[in-house]
């Protein structure tokens, strides 16, 4: 068994002094099968630990269910770190912002408006209680004192940017967030983290637990803004951003390798402790991500590459590198001569997409129930929905005209009689929409694009936000449901193989809005990255596993395809493209291509 604790001037394991170099890497935005590969990886670079943060609503995605297996099974991922000789660094929230949908609380919680959102609030804590309940005994068990990799264990996230409750209240919060971690038996030492500003160390920790800082550059003075509010033990920065996170419809975002070198290089000189955010990024899967709002909409993008040292497919990129001999420079690191060279280029071919269900006729298989009839505009918290997509429908009359609702959130697809009309948009502030002058069906498919994860809007409404109006009047009797949309590929699957459904060969001909499915033979077990040109927005899913979201706003112009997903014959691929095609062909290329940049 081992000890570790934090001592006057050091990080102390086994009593003997220990500067800890760590990377971030998410279990949840990486293929299980792939955690060992990239944990290796994180040990030939030189890192002595692996931290992750772990997100309350991946584990929880509905009211009474913890998921603790396949993707979600935390244990065995620091099982793996333990293996491959590396610590492990946990941060379980219960917020972590982290880009991920809700920073990872669950909808289903804050969609009761009475819980207080990350406050000293018993339905808050007695929830975050049994979360922790559920999750923190592996966590304990994989202690350093019970001979597992944990060093430490963190305690909310970045708090002292987030809310305006007076000081004495926020450490309330955080005491009582303190005593439901070691009520679990963690024993290892905890800590804070907060952006390396005067104001957000001094609201967002305890006087009793130890304060790490966040930051990306300029080392030398937020070490010593770090310092004034840490005046004894370690100093660390628990997220040393080396790149940075992408939106859709904004450039892909890189830091210069040169410039992440030296600061971590003045980093470790001092003696500083450190975690690289990332040290590998991966994917947000399915519909995982989140979304930013600072008085526009931005949900994040599908790949979460961050320009990190190792790329969203797992390759060492000239950044690795850098920042490897950064850290030889102070410790000592593994030979890693076995990645030198690059990544082998990924198969190349085309798929023609072979079978089609029109959108207006795939919906009805995709309801998770009948739809329920409202007096009011429902929002899809009325629906019990957390994440996804919903429809609404109602009737219109010939003098109606125009569509226009006080805000979607967060995207809306407007179709009269099945034929697609406009779309209403939250990022372009886009709430109206002509409607044909004529009587008929409104359906309008809304899409949550991802949930706030950072800021005030954490925890708000999703769906249609009212009032919905017309021309001439306003619409409150609505038929709305839940889609089960990440089932689409089974959902559909006879519709799909239906006589009727057969598409042009040759892939050459555009179609509309749809379920579309092709098949596909290729080299099983590696690394694929999927091109949609001509495609505009919509979900893609490779042997029933949701990949994500794609749309052509860019930046990102490829998706990411798991080895693991691959087989060597009779691959399937599906989308649901939500406008329109210019051909019904799909292509894998060799290499990603994740967007313009800024330089």
């Amino acid at each position: 068994m081992a000890t570790f604790e934090i001592g006057p001037e050091h990080f102390l394991l086994d009593g003997e002094p220990t500067q800890v170099v760590s990377g971030a890497l998410h279990y949840f935005r990486v293929h299980p099968d792939q955690w060992a590969d990239r944990i290796r990886k994180a040990r030939l670079m030189g890192l002595n630990t692996i931290e992750t943060y772990v997100p309350w609503n991946f584990h929880a995605p509905e009211p009474g269910v913890f998921h603790l297996d396949g993707r979600r099974d935390l244990a065995r991922f620091l099982d793996l770190v333990a293996a491959e000789g590396l610590h492990a660094i946990v941060r379980p929230g219960p917020y972590i912002c982290a880009e991920w949908d809700g920073g990872g609380l669950p909808a289903w919680l804050l969609a009761d408006r009475s819980v207080g959102v990350r406050r000293h609030e018993p339905r808050f804590l007695d929830a975050i209680g049994t979360y922790y309940a559920n999750l923190l005994p592996l966590v304990a068990e994989r202690q350093v004192t019970r001979g597992g990799p944990v060093l430490m264990v963190q305690v909310e996230n970045e708090y002292g940017a987030y809310g305006d409750d007076p000081l004495p209240e926020r450490q309330k919060y955080l005491r009582a967030l303190v005593d439901l971690v070691r009520a679990q038996d963690i024993d290892v030492p905890l800590f804070t983290c907060d952006q390396a500003n005067d104001e957000m160390l001094a609201r967002g920790g305890l006087p009793e637990l130890h304060r790490t800082a966040t930051f990306g550059s300029r080392t030398t003075e937020r070490i010593e803004v770090l310092r004034r509010h840490q005046p004894t033990g370690p100093l660390m920065c628990m997220e040393f951003w080396d790149g940075w996170f992408d939106s859709w419809g904004l450039e892909h975002h890189l830091a210069p390798a040169e410039a992440n070198a030296a600061d971590l290089d003045d980093l470790l000189a001092a003696g500083g402790s450190v975690n690289l955010y990332m040290f590998h990024g991966g994917t947000n899967f399915g519909l995982t991500n989140g979304a930013n709002d600072k008085g526009i909409y931005r949900p994040i993008a599908t790949s979460y590459d961050y320009d990190a040292p190792l790329a969203e497919d797992g390759s060492a990129t000239e950044k690795f590198w850098a920042l490897r001999d950064v850290i030889a420079r102070h410790l000592p690191v593994p030979d890693a001569g076995e990645l030198a060279g690059g990544p082998a280029a990924a198969p190349k071919l085309d798929v023609d997409l072979t079978a089609r269900v029109p959108l207006a006729d795939a919906l009805p298989s995709l309801l998770r129930e009948d739809l329920r009839t409202f007096t009011a505009t429902p929002s899809t918290d009325d629906l019990a929905l957390w994440s996804g997509f919903a429809v609404y429908r109602t009737r219109i009359e010939a003098d109606d005209l125009v569509l226009s609702v006080g805000e979607v959130r967060d995207r809306a697809v407007v179709l009269v009689d099945d034929e697609q009309v406009g779309v209403l948009d939250r990022g372009s502030h886009t709430f109206a929409v002509a409607l044909p002058a004529r009587a008929g069906d409104l359906t309008l498919l809304v899409e949550d694009q991802g949930r706030v994860n950072y800021g005030p809007r954490i925890g708000e409404t999703k769906g249609l936000i009212g009032p919905v109006r017309t021309a001439s009047r306003r619409l409150n009797t609505w038929d709305a449901g839940a889609l089960r949309v990440e089932e689409a590929p089974e959902l559909l699957r006879a519709a799909l193989d239906a006589p009727g459904r057969a598409l042009p060969a040759g892939g050459a001909a555009p179609g509309g809005a749809g379920l579309y499915r092709g098949t596909f033979d290729t080299a099983g077990g590696t690394d694929h990255f999927l091109r949609l040109d001509g495609w505009t927005k919509g979900l893609a899913w490779v042997n029933g596993e949701l990949l994500g979201r794609y749309w052509s706003l860019g930046p990102t112009h490829t998706l990411y395809v798991p080895g693991p997903l691959l087989r060597d014959a009779g691959n399937e691929l599906v989308l649901l493209e939500l406008h329109g095609t210019g051909a019904t062909r799909a292509s894998f290329v060799a290499g990603p291509d994740l967007g313009v940049t800024e330089q």
